[in-house]
């Protein structure tokens, strides 16, 4: 089994929303989260897929990888596609109804449906009371995402109330914000021509809702009293806005002032100002005012950077500002109420020592809110997500199993072991279903190739000999006559990197030479495959590894059916043999049935050794061993519930005596193992259970398994590299591949020896 690099957990993210420089806030948020996270787990390649509201698109930095087009529905359908082939490991959506196109932004759902990874999305719109199309989505929304993020209690309470989110799935993260200093107002006034003065602030994109006028309505009284303040008023007029009205809310605003007579106390910045800017602009403000119309808001971006600064902040009382300015960390005022909003500036600049405190309340609240923070809060939530996505995957939103009769087996298909053949002999991996040329070959893979092509030949298949001719010849050229041992990895120059192979690799290869000996009916091979195995023999026992000596013990009780005169190699079984059986006496307890501490990789192909031996020395109690740990193997990795799908051995971090099994990544070469090991304790025993049992093994390839996604490629006749927590690996290597084939084979050679004995019966 090879450990792949890829297999790491969550090395790519990508980050669905709009994206600066578009200009609102979804796209800072997204372009903010994106960047912390990519600079708080620095190992993790974080990439950005952007929502296109204009024809143009906008002038993306790097980051950004693929555009969608807000009403193409195709779009949504090539982003999908995009993210499922480029081995994304996770998506962060950011929802909010007005991005996407459809109704109520349905047309998002096209692209959540066909995403084969784990998603989690933040709610930036949580409505109390959605209309039927709104619910909907956001309920379809909130079905395929793994995990939800809400920036404020109350949005979570409606989530469960409204759309009936079960609490689990839900994460509260705050709204992020940058790590400002608390600093004096008056350090930023000079940068804008006001020193000595009071500042009151409002800043964000411009639209009618902001209720900036009540801002304005109100400086005429506050003006009476303090007649040195100033309001800036910083933000362009929303894109949206502008393209369908133009600046008449500007227009109206600047007209109003001149109305009051404050106009020479309101000062427009009317632009889309950069971070940097706005951290000044902040810095400079003695007051933050938020006049928004509409008290259904469940977060507000504004807010939440100005709180986080330390800023005294006044704001009519939307859900998110009543959350967030609780406990006397800002002030609120009735919406549209003038008055009421000019005797509250009023108050809190009469009395500093009020202001303060307040400001003093808010950042400290704020500290748990910068990027950093966030970030991990996020990376936590993925992590939730990537280990969780088996619980909430489903038959309506999974890969259904191949569809085929009960008992029948899939159709031969040897496509891709021919593209991952060349002259030299199999490449060992695959960048989805291409040969990966930089990592050349090994000896293991060839090996077990060789073992194919003589399962092929068995079934009288007309391209056995070509294949196993090639496989055979890299498998001799990698005999060192000087150590009696195979060498196992070369590079696609053809230069051995070693001088010899692992243990493991030296046993595998006894495994497909003994095989080839014992089963194939072609003489041509047999003359250079006796030569390599009769060379290659004694080493074996010099070995440490029990896979080892079980690999070749299998490799040798296939030769013995033919050349059971060989003495020699009955001496080599009987001492492997025997040292398996110390090892599982030594190990064996009342709740551990096994020959280690640990059960890692291949570990049905220890039981499968020890059955045969038992069978052939014979030795009734290596029988009795081998039978009791392989039936103790297949309870172990059987899914609780009836009929429970084959769950096998985790290789991150695999089960070690007394300690916590691991559930994921699940290898293809476990399957292929049980699988052999079963159909051998069926032809010992005749027990029928066995080969059920072997059957059920099978099917975790197609599909039947935690995640019910095919391991097997019907459309390749490769097979996928293994089933992580989230979804299959989609390379499709050589290991994995001829561990399918392998067990397809033998299962086809099991059914027809069984066809032909009740044929005879």
């Amino acid at each position: 089994m090879k450990l792949r690099s890829h297999d790491s957990p969550i090395s790519r993210i990508a980050f669905i929303g709009n994206y600066l420089p578009r200009q609102c806030g979804i796209a800072t948020f997204t372009t903010d989260l994106c960047e912390a996270i990519a600079t708080e787990h620095s190992d993790t390649t974080c990439i950005a897929l952007p929502v296109n509201d204009i024809e143009g698109g906008y002038a993306y930095p790097s980051r950004v990888r693929f555009e969608l087009a807000e009403k193409d529905i195709d779009s949504y359908r090539r982003a999908a596609d995009f993210l499922n082939i480029n081995n994304v490991d996770l998506v962060c959506l950011q929802f909010e109804y007005g991005i996407f196109g459809g109704r109520a932004g349905s047309h998002i759902l096209t692209l959540l449906r066909e995403l084969r990874m784990p998603i989690v999305t933040t709610l930036h719109t949580i409505l109390r009371e959605p209309d039927a199309q709104q619910r909907q989505v956001l309920e379809n929304v909130a079905a395929f995402s793994d995990r939800l993020v809400v920036m404020s209690e109350r949005a979570a309470e409606f989530l469960q109330k409204v759309y009936r989110v079960t609490p689990d799935k839900i994460d509260l993260i705050p709204h992020g914000i940058p790590d400002l200093p608390f600093v004096d107002p008056s350090f930023h006034k000079d940068l804008f021509g006001v020193e000595g003065k009071t500042v009151l602030l409002s800043f964000g994109l411009l639209s009618a809702n902001k209720g900036i006028e009540n801002v304005i309505a109100a400086l005429p009284a506050i003006l009476a009293k303090h007649p040195n303040v100033v309001y800036f008023i910083v933000g362009a007029t929303h894109p949206h806005v502008k393209r369908h009205d133009g600046e008449s809310y500007r227009l109206s605003l600047q007209w109003l002032a001149h109305e009051k007579g404050v106009e020479g106390h309101v000062i427009f910045y009317n632009r889309f100002v950069s971070l940097e800017e706005l951290v000044e602009f902040i810095g400079a403000a003695d007051i933050y005012i938020t006049p928004y119309l509409n008290p259904a808001q469940i977060v507000s971006g504004t807010l939440a950077y100005t709180l986080g600064a330390g800023k005294a902040v006044i704001s009519t009382p939307y859900w998110y500002a009543e959350e967030m300015l609780a406990e006397e960390r800002g002030a609120l005022v009735p919406f549209r109420d003038p008055e009421a909003l000019a005797e509250q500036v009023i108050d809190l600049l009469d009395n500093e020592a009020k202001r303060h405190g307040m400001r003093k309340r808010a950042y400290v609240f704020g500290r748990d809110m910068i990027w950093p923070q966030v970030a991990r809060r996020y990376l936590e939530s993925f992590q939730r997500a990537r280990a969780e996505r088996r619980h909430f995957t489903t038959t309506d939103f999974a890969v259904k199993p191949l569809d085929k009769r009960p008992g029948e087996l899939p159709p031969l298909k040897l496509d891709h072991l021919r593209r991952m053949t060349d002259d030299t002999g199999m490449f060992q991996h695959a960048i989805f279903t291409v040969p990966n040329y930089r990592e050349g070959y090994t000896i293991d893979d060839n090996a077990r190739a060789l073992t194919v092509t003589t399962l092929l030949e068995e079934l009288g298949n007309e391209e056995a000999l070509e294949l196993a001719s090639r496989y055979l010849a890299f498998v001799g050229y990698a005999f060192n006559t000087e150590t009696g041992r195979f060498r196992n990895f070369m590079d696609y120059q053809r230069n051995w990197l070693e001088e010899s192979g692992s243990d493991d690799s030296h046993g595998r290869t006894l495994w497909a030479l003994g095989t080839l000996l014992g089963r194939s009916n072609t003489p041509a091979l047999h003359s250079m495959a006796g030569r390599l195995f009769e060379q290659a023999l004694p080493v074996i026992i010099k070995t440490t590894s029990p896979r080892a000596w079980a690999f070749a013990l299998i490799g040798i009780h296939d030769y013995l059916r033919r050349f059971d005169g060989d003495r020699r190699a009955s001496q080599v079984r009987e001492e492997l043999a025997g040292r398996l059986m110390v090892l599982y006496q030594d190990h064996r307890a009342h709740e551990w049935r096994w020959y280690e501490e640990s059960l890692t990789y291949c570990n049905a192909v220890l039981p499968h050794a020890l059955l045969m031996c038992g069978q052939w020395i014979p030795n009734n109690d290596m029988t009795e061993a081998g039978l009791e740990s392989l039936s103790w193997l297949a309870d172990l990795q059987r899914a609780e519930e009836a009929g429970g799908h084959f769950v096998p051995i985790g290789s991150n971090g695999f089960y070690q005596q007394g300690g916590k099994r691991a559930r994921f990544d699940q290898q293809p070469v476990e399957a292929q193992a049980m699988v052999s090991a079963c159909l051998e304790a069926h032809r010992i025993t005749g027990d029928k259970s066995w080969h059920k049992e072997a059957r059920r093994a099978f099917e975790w390839f197609l599909g039947r398994n935690d995640l019910n996604l095919p391991i097997y490629d019907p459309t390749t006749g490769g097979c996928r590299d293994g089933l992580h927590a989230d979804r299959p690996n989609e390379n499709q290597g050589a290991e994995s591949t001829l561990a399918f084939l392998q067990a397809l084979l033998e299962l086809r050679l099991a059914d027809n020896a069984l066809q032909s004995l009740e044929a005879r019966s």
